[in-house]
């Protein structure tokens, strides 16, 4: 009879946790699977990605049907948003997808799953309320929230956050967003087009702080001229609220200034969800930024697992659903699998997209690492053209030795744009070969072979090259 009473618990039904719980099931493992929410799929469904990319899409539906003189059609006049519609359609698309998520087919799966708050009583024991479950292997994969507010004056007014800005019952007649990452800046601009005056008030210099500073600057840039207001440098000193009114005031070195709003949006990045589980009990290492795992997703504890959001590492849905993969493969196979994360790509979902893999510029410099830089602009693409889609640009960066050090694309559909450069850089694929590759026409994806084509042609049809065909061949040109 075993020891434990499953071979294997996960705490948390987000994209890691039913990773792990649908691959260790499948494999042959009695697995218990624990969630707090009375719904699995965690944030990426429920108040994250599946949301936000449906109000995105809802958003620029509603701008383009006032661009159509842009494209050649009539101007027309269309009427204001009634959010509580959107907010329906936005549901209606998590209960599609929920199905897929649901009980009934993690418990086809062989996965048993049960709701509540776990405890660790021990390294191997979690509390549920009054029953005690013991397992061989635990998987901490709780995810991340909103970070509290930086400052005490913030606790003073009423805010929201990504958990129940898509739930909204009205349109927002103005909202101030706190914060400039990815979350901030979707929302502002997908607010904006639906109707709400935006502004973003942003601490440091730039907004997207992790990208290059001619990318993030190119998208302010178009999100200011959508009509989104930005302070940057800018420090928040207090703030207060006045029966539906919110007044926010910042300085900006000498200068002050009040900024009132309706709704206040607080996006300044993600907190690990450490706490209610008893890690203290079990002596687990952990940090502000979350738990401490090695390149195989062990905590401290060899045993407790801990991948996706919950490491602070990659805050990234498909992040999550890789790192489940490598517990799988450590916890129930017992494969040493390590977690190689240097060609993870991710994407801002503004429009244009932002999209990266490898290293950028930013990365490069801090790193010490001498590159140069070729890039494409979409203008110079025949698809981006014919859709009116022409701003922005690809930036391809290489190493002394001519070697991808990263790519980014500020461009339409830049997020899938950046997948063939996932399974270019993964597999190892040359240059050279991308550059001879055969793209339809016309496509947006002819960008990523051109940027290609403008390393290799020079190389091809250089003078050396020339003479040498010339002599063998008795080419007559010039």
């Amino acid at each position: 009879m075993s020891k434990f009473d499953y071979d294997i618990g996960i705490i948390g039904g987000g994209a890691a946790g039913l990773t792990v719980s649908s691959g260790a099931a499948q494999l042959g493992a009695k697995t218990l699977l624990i969630e707090k929410e009375p719904n699995l799929g965690g944030d990426c469904l429920h108040f994250g990605c599946v949301p936000s990319k449906t109000l995105i899409h809802s958003a620029k539906v509603y701008h383009n049907m006032k661009q159509g003189k842009r494209f050649g059609l009539p101007e027309n006049t269309v009427a204001a948003v009634d959010y509580s519609q959107v907010a329906k359609r936005i549901q209606s698309v998590i209960d599609v997808i929920q199905v897929h998520d649901s009980v009934e087919r993690f418990n086809k799966l062989g996965v048993e799953v049960k709701f509540g708050t776990p405890c660790f009583a021990d390294e191997h024991v979690v509390t549920l309320g009054s029953e005690r479950i013991s397992a061989k292997s635990w998987v901490i994969a709780t995810g991340s929230s909103a970070a509290a507010p930086r400052i005490p004056a913030l606790n003073k007014i009423s805010y929201i956050t990504n958990r129940n800005i898509f739930s909204l019952d009205r349109l927002p007649q103005s909202m101030i967003v706190l914060g400039a990452g990815p979350i901030a800046i979707e929302m502002a601009q997908a607010f904006c087009r639906l109707g709400s005056e935006v502004t973003v008030i942003q601490r440091s210099a730039q907004i997207l702080s992790k990208e290059d500073k001619d990318m993030a600057d190119e998208v302010m840039d178009i999100l200011a001229k959508e009509g989104i207001k930005f302070f940057l440098e800018a420090n928040v000193t207090d703030a207060e609220e006045n029966g539906n009114s919110k007044t926010i005031t910042i300085q900006q070195g000498e200068k002050m200034t009040r900024i009132t709003g309706d709704t206040v949006l607080l996006a300044q990045g993600r907190s690990p969800n450490l706490d209610n589980l008893g890690l203290e009990k079990i002596d687990l290492n952990y940090t502000p930024r979350g738990i401490v795992v090695d390149s195989r997703m062990r905590s401290s504890h060899k045993h407790i697992y801990a991948p996706g959001d919950i490491n602070g590492a990659f805050q990234f849905t498909h992040a999550a659903g890789y790192e489940g993969g490598i517990v799988v493969s450590n916890a129930i196979m017992h494969l040493p699998r390590k977690v190689n994360t240097r060609w993870m790509p991710w994407c801002t979902f503004t429009e244009p997209e932002l999209a990266s893999i490898g290293m950028n510029e930013r990365q490069a410099e801090k790193a010490g690492i001498n590159y140069n830089v070729w890039t494409e602009q979409f203008k110079e693409n025949d698809r981006a053209l014919a859709e009116g889609e022409e701003r922005g640009k690809l930036k391809m960066l290489l190493d002394k030795r001519e070697r991808v050090l990263g790519v980014q694309i500020l461009g339409p559909r830049a997020g899938d744009l950046i997948g063939e450069w996932a399974a270019i850089l993964g597999s190892g694929m040359k240059l050279s070969s991308l550059a001879g590759t055969v793209h339809p026409y016309p496509t947006l994806v002819e960008i990523n072979k051109a940027v290609a084509g403008s390393y290799v042609t020079p190389k091809i049809f250089s003078p050396i090259v020339k003479r040498i065909l010339k002599l063998v061949f008795r080419l007559q040109g010039k």
